[in-house]
């Protein structure tokens, strides 16, 4: 059966649509069962001018849109009661996406309306995080990974097994999907769910276009790959993962022209700091030189002082002997 590849945003996005399957989806992930689901697309819509060719043809403007899901979930218990939770659902194909990651979760911190019970019974609500990414972020063998915050009797040393509305209240739980670690692994339920993304399935060469057998996957699933094999069908859908394309050709150009300054700028400031050390070093071997110099300078001084002294040494002499040259004639004259 060919479906759309759902790592494209509005394959996905066509996907989580639909309550059943977005249910279906998420409960699977978490591993809770989904009771209901208040949900809605947060959009935001990237434009850029299509290409166009001769002096008259007149600029369009093209459309792209990039989603994430921000959800209110009434999800069972084991006691057979519900708890609402909220659950942010972002996919990433680039890793430069953490910091809209961080963004969207401080926005759901700080809003308000992100509460249950009214008046002095509102309550924050647990906020659930589940990130795909169409990179590795360097945890290997690990398609699906969770993470959750733990709770220590630090002076005891040992878990505690609590329930704490002040804890869930602060700490959220992530569930994070490593697309590119799937390779083939259909261990259980979840990761045969997981392997719509598996991107060895791609049959079409703009990897628009995914092959899977629905008897692969387990039944309470079959909802998922049939609206993905609608989504494939859909003319919109085509368009719009043909944006998609490209889009991501031209932001990947950007980021390679981007990490090709900032290796310019390295390089450049590599050798910045090379010609300052070189700059450092010949000032160190300049004042050597003039360390030298006074040191020479010293030397000859003393050396003149020397001959001066004997110079001064030789006149005195020279009197003496003049003086005795004196004497002698006197005397002689005497005689």
């Amino acid at each position: 059966m060919h479906i759309a590849n759902p790592l494209y945003d509005v394959v996905f996005k066509f996907m989580m649509e639909d309550e059943k399957v977005a249910k279906a989806f998420i409960s699977a992930i978490i591993g809770e069962e989904v009771v209901a689901l208040d949900f809605a697309a947060q959009e935001r819509t990237l434009r850029r001018p299509k290409k166009t060719s001769g002096q008259d043809a007149q600029k369009e403007e093209t459309f792209f849109t990039v989603c994430r899901f921000d959800f209110s979930a009434k999800i069972a218990t084991p006691n057979g009661g519900f708890k609402t939770v909220l659950i942010e659902l972002q996919k990433a194909k680039l890793s430069s996406d953490i910091m809209r990651f961080r963004r969207y979760m401080g926005l759901h911190y700080e809003n308000p309306s992100n509460t249950s019970g009214k008046g002095r019974s509102k309550k924050a609500r647990q906020l659930y995080c589940i990130f795909l990414l169409g990179y590795d972020i360097g945890i290997p063998e690990c398609p699906l990974i969770q993470v959750d915050y733990g709770v220590k009797d630090v002076v005891g040393k040992k878990d505690l097994e609590v329930t704490n509305e002040f804890i869930q209240s602060l700490h959220h739980k992530s569930w994070i999907v490593q697309i590119a670690q799937l390779k083939q692994r259909r261990r259980n339920k979840v990761e045969k769910l997981l392997s719509i993304f598996d991107q060895e399935n791609r049959v079409t060469a703009n990897n628009h276009i995914m092959n899977v057998r629905e008897e692969d996957f387990p039944a309470c699933y079959h909802p998922i790959i049939r609206r993905l094999r609608m989504a494939s069908e859909s003319e919109d859908v085509q368009i719009e993962m043909e944006m998609e394309d490209d889009y991501m050709e031209e932001l990947l150009e950007k980021e390679r022209l981007v990490a090709q300054q900032a290796e310019t700028i390295e390089k450049h400031k590599k050798s910045l700091i090379e010609h300052k050390k070189s700059l450092i070093e010949h000032k160190k071997s300049l004042i050597e030189h003039k360390k030298s110099l006074i040191e020479k300078d010293k030397v000859l001084k003393e050396k003149d002082k020397a001959i001066e002294e004997k110079d001064k040494a030789l006149e005195e002499k020279d009197k003496a002997i003049e003086e005795l040259k004196k004497q002698l004639a006197k005397n002689k004259r005497n005689l």
